[in-house]
């Protein structure tokens, strides 16, 4: 019996053979898939958006509407921060290189950006203060050093806890775009 989750998987990770698979540059992308991990979190926090907004409408049937009005909208900031942590990450196109992070995001175009190179180094775990020996993938602006600013990718986030292999396909994705359209050459 044919699987066809199972091929998806494969169908996505052949596109990536190529450098740049994509046909329309100017649109944004992100160069990997999001990690088991930010999208079981996420999941996780959409179910409790569902109990939340069941809840909401027990409260609104006996009701109570200002109290199923707050209710609503907890369970509506729950949806919006679960839609959020589901963006969160390296965006890329061929007019720059995006970090979308929960609260705000960065911008920088390919003609500011020197290079971007993987290094050796202590990152924070899953973003926590605690810090391990790991892979991070550096920005070098022309207007800053390398120690400067956070790294774009680590290999210890949600994306790619004990997933080297995508860390690695994901750093050489977003290398190839600098290479391409980076101002400055390795």
């Amino acid at each position: 019996m044919p699987l066809p989750f199972l091929t998806a998987d494969r169908t996505f990770e052949a596109a990536f053979d190529t450098a740049l698979p994509y046909d329309d540059r100017e649109r944004w992308r992100r160069p990997y898939r999001p990690g088991p991990w930010r999208v079981g979190v996420a999941a996780l926090m959409l179910l409790l958006a569902s109990f939340v907004l069941f809840a909401a409408v027990a409260t609104a049937l006996t009701g109570s509407v200002p109290s199923a009005a707050v209710v609503l909208g907890a369970a509506l900031v729950i949806i919006a921060a679960a839609l959020r942590m589901l963006r969160m990450g390296v965006w890329v196109s061929g007019r720059g290189l995006r970090r979308t992070g929960f609260f705000a995001t960065r911008t920088t175009p390919w003609a500011r950006v020197v290079s971007v190179r993987t290094l050796q180094q202590p990152v924070r775990w899953l973003g926590l203060p605690r810090t391990v020996q790991g892979q991070a993938l550096a920005l070098v602006r022309e207007d800053r050093r390398a120690e400067d600013t956070p790294p774009l990718l680590t290999s210890h986030t949600l994306d790619f806890l004990r997933r080297p292999a995508a860390f690695d396909r994901a750093a050489d994705a977003v290398e190839a775009w600098a290479a391409e359209y980076g101002s400055g050459r390795d």
